[in-house]
């Protein structure tokens, strides 16, 4: 079993930051993609960035140049640095992630967190 904790959201103030973290745990081999998605209420659920295994990035034009994905492979942990954050940016943030499970197989299978809430006030 795998399971992906989400932490860091909270209230900000328009044009404030806030760092968004998550951390895979339980019987991983290994872990390709992760990614950062979000729902606002409702609105459908979407990308907010990704990042390959091997550190290559998207972003969703809503925070280019605002939001920063990274990761600490060592860790199986995914980070996500929003800057000038607007009060559009407020939703439940989920993290994702394509998790390699036996040494013996390379199928990947997709696993979410419990989603963190990030508020921002104008």
């Amino acid at each position: 079993q795998v399971h992906l904790v989400e932490s860091g959201g909270g209230l900000v103030q328009a044009g404030g930051s806030l760092r968004l973290s998550c951390a895979a745990s339980g019987s991983i081999f290994s872990i390709n993609d992760m990614g950062w998605y979000r729902q606002a209420p409702g609105k459908q659920r979407e990308v907010v960035a990704h990042i390959t295994s091997g550190g290559n990035t998207n972003y969703a034009d809503s925070v280019k140049g605002r939001c920063t994905i990274s990761r600490d492979n060592a860790k199986n942990t995914v980070y996500l640095q929003m800057n000038s954050l607007k009060p559009e940016d407020t939703a439940v943030y989920y993290c994702n992630a394509a998790v390699r499970l036996y040494t013996w197989n390379t199928a990947s299978y997709a696993y979410w967190g419990q989603g963190t809430q990030v508020i921002v006030s104008s």
